[in-house]
């Protein structure tokens, strides 16, 4: 494939910046860069304009890196908000992505904010808080607060309580119930006989009067 050099006028991300001089595919430079006035043939009468492109670019880095440093101030004092699918017991369906988050930016604070510019290092796949990184200048980082709520509430089970144990002093054996016997309680004392032979002191009295 045919390659051809130009002189780039705009910044393209993962190929350059203004004045930056490369190499590219010819079909390229002629059906996108050239049309779009990203970029100039690399002639000597164009290499005149790479001092004035040059300036161009340290003025877009500068307000770049002055934008990004007010946002990363902003940013990190948010929380953004994004809901997805989940079953009963709170398990996502699907993932949350730059994609999303980026999204979510913009719908709630209206914030613009170029995907590639939040870090994840994995998918998002479970609901609740955590903090992403954000690295918005190749000198600015900062954090964004992502809190992933399910769409549908999520049932928590309820656990019974189990009921608490009664417990009770002791206060001393209780008594012990008595036997049933044929014995007749101490207390009760026997009637003692009266013998037949011998008459009562008050009788003997009246008989001697």
């Amino acid at each position: 494939m045919a390659k051809t050099e130009v002189i780039l006028t705009h910044n393209i991300v993962g190929l350059g910046g203004e004045s930056d001089q490369v190499r590219v595919a010819a079909g390229y430079a002629r059906n996108f860069l050239f049309p779009q006035g990203f970029a100039i043939p690399l002639t000597s009468s164009n290499k005149r304009r790479i001092e004035a492109l040059k300036q161009r670019r340290a003025e877009r880095e500068a307000h770049e890196f002055n934008t990004m440093t007010e946002l990363s101030k902003g940013v990190s004092k948010l929380i953004c908000v994004v809901k997805v699918k989940a079953g009963d017991d709170g398990k996502m369906f699907g993932s949350v992505t730059a994609g999303m988050i980026a999204d979510e930016l913009k719908h709630q604070f209206d914030i613009t904010l170029d995907k590639r510019k939040i870090h994840l290092e994995h998918a998002i796949k479970t609901l609740g808080e955590r903090e992403v990184e954000l690295h918005l200048h190749a000198e600015v980082k900062s954090t964004l607060k992502v809190r992933v709520e399910s769409l549908t509430p999520v049932t928590v089970p309820v656990v019974e309580a189990a009921p608490a144990e009664v417990r009770t002093e002791k206060r001393g054996k209780r008594p012990e119930k008595a036997e049933a016997t044929d014995e007749k309680p101490k207390a009760e004392k026997e009637e003692k006989p009266v013998k037949a032979g011998k008459p009562a002191k008050a009788e003997k009295k009246a008989k001697a009067e």
